[in-house]
């Protein structure tokens, strides 16, 4: 899970990047996998005084303002702590919350758009926010838009469309659904997207989020992919298991490829990266001869370099 300011640091090398408004919302709703949701959010850090305060607001209900409490360690009614570590909303740093109305509005005003409306059923119907609408089977599978439930008159909840039928909301915690997922029934394209196209994911090459425990056949490919490009992954080598050598190798190209988050956590930016890096062919391999070595000098080379070895000459000057 990234923190915020590790969120802010990317976004402003999507910026740099000259990433367009599609593909930064894209990539910033992913980012934010796994923040948690608070009622009333909408980008808010994620600390004991920002929870309280949301918690204490007159217009907070009872029964949220006790959920905002108990998942907060800090505001908690039994066994609170003193310290946000260990929290699995605090991975280091500060993240923020949202409902699901702010984590929208908070993702595309990023990019200079503004969806007005205090909830679901406010944004959707304030025309003004709106390009174009739809029902949920018609949908526009290459474009970034916004998703809604219908619950009669009202829309009970709302996310984000990131193309090919993915969908990323903030239930509990911001997370990935798809359009086929039962309760999303309408779209609307906000104004201001330019049209908002990303491509369509080949079913292919979709791949999950690979992290530390992660394991099988992307885990393994991701593995294959990182000692093509000449990071060591530890001494279990391509096993499907994502241990602490692979995420040492993740991180390692993570690091070499800016404006990635040398994070470990292997998400669809560092797999586009990969794939990018993969096209020039990856590490170029040699092997070393060095002739006429006295045998003291030739096993201490041959001590420094896993797999090495060394074969006598036959002969001596």
């Amino acid at each position: 899970m990234n923190t915020f300011d590790q969120v802010m640091t990317q976004l402003d090398g999507w910026r740099t990047m000259g990433m367009s408004k599609a593909e930064i919302v894209v990539a910033l709703a992913e980012a934010c996998m796994g923040w948690p949701y608070v009622w009333g959010g909408y980008g808010q850090k994620c600390t004991e005084k920002n929870r309280k305060a949301y918690a204490d607001r007159k217009t907070c209900k009872p029964a949220e303002a006790e959920v905002i409490r108990e998942r907060c360690q800090r505001l908690r009614s039994v066994h609170a702590l003193s310290t946000c570590s260990g929290c699995k909303w605090y991975p280091g740093g500060e993240t923020a919350f949202f409902d699901c109305r702010g984590f929208t509005r908070w993702c595309f005003a990023r990019i200079g758009i503004s969806i007005q409306g205090a909830g679901a059923t406010s944004q959707w119907n304030t025309e003004a926010n709106w390009e174009a609408k739809g029902s949920i089977d018609t949908i526009p599978m290459d474009k970034v838009c916004c998703v809604f439930m219908r619950d009669g008159t009202k829309m009970s909840h709302t996310g984000i469309h990131i193309g090919g039928g993915v969908i990323i909301h903030c239930s509990g915690q911001v997370r990935q659904g798809k359009t086929t997922d039962k309760g999303w029934t309408d779209w609307a394209i906000p104004k201001g997207m330019e049209g908002g196209v990303v491509p369509v994911p080949d079913p292919g090459k979709e791949r999950p989020t690979i992290r530390k425990g992660s394991s099988g056949e992307y885990a393994r490919e991701l593995q294959e992919d990182l000692i093509h490009l000449g990071y060591d992954c530890g001494k279990a080598g391509v096993d499907g298991k994502c241990g602490t050598g692979t995420v040492a190798a993740i991180r390692g190209f993570q690091a070499d490829h800016p404006p990635l988050v040398a994070d470990g956590i292997c998400g669809k930016l560092t797999w586009a990266a990969i794939d990018e890096a993969l096209k020039g062919g990856g590490t170029v391999l040699y092997t070393v001869v060095i002739p006429h070595l006295a045998k003291h000098h030739a096993e201490a080379l041959v001590g420094n370099y896993t797999g090495a070895t060394m074969t006598e000459e036959g002969g001596s000057d």
